[in-house]
């Protein structure tokens, strides 16, 4: 029976080209190893594929990603700092003692119609620096303070017109 497998292989690689001849060598190999037959010819080894060449590595560290929201002042930050949160909003509210709500704007383009899209989110923070309404403040995530109070003023940007 190996001997018709083997006939109809190479009969079959003939009639087709020579391209399928190495494939159904190799597909004898596999039949007469399985029969147990030594004189078929072995199938030839895989090719291998030369080891990727590793891209020139430099002694010096990367320098960290930016993010959109970096400050100007955040190199003056120690390091636990940098790697927080970090929103620019505008002073809504002052009414509580140390406490500001700030309300964050972001703009989005809608993904099918492409109008822009304007969501805002309200985060209470602690202030230290007697923010006021209308203030532009910017604020870090830190440690829960309260029930809801989870961010803290860094720095005020731009004060508003006092009355």
């Amino acid at each position: 029976m190996a001997n018709e497998d083997k006939n109809l292989l190479s009969g079959f690689a003939d009639t087709v080209g020579g391209a399928l001849g190495s494939v159904g060598e190799a597909v004898s190999g596999a039949v007469g190893s399985v029969l147990g037959n030594n004189d078929t010819p072995k199938a030839p080894a895989a090719r291998t594929r030369k080891p990727r060449k590793a891209a020139a590595t430099t002694t010096e560290a990367a320098p960290p990603p930016v993010s959109a929201k970096a400050a100007p002042s955040e190199s003056s930050l120690p390091e636990y700092l940098r790697t927080r949160r970090a929103e620019v909003g505008r002073v809504v509210s002052d009414k509580m003692q140390n406490t500001v709500v700030v309300s964050v704007e972001r703009s989005k383009t809608h993904p099918i119609y492409k109008k822009v899209i304007r969501q805002s989110v309200k985060f209470m923070a602690h202030d230290e620096m007697g923010s006021a309404i209308g203030d532009t403040v910017r604020i870090i995530e830190s440690r829960p303070m309260s029930k809801r109070k989870r961010w803290r003023v860094v720095e005020i940007i731009r004060r508003a017109e006092r009355v």
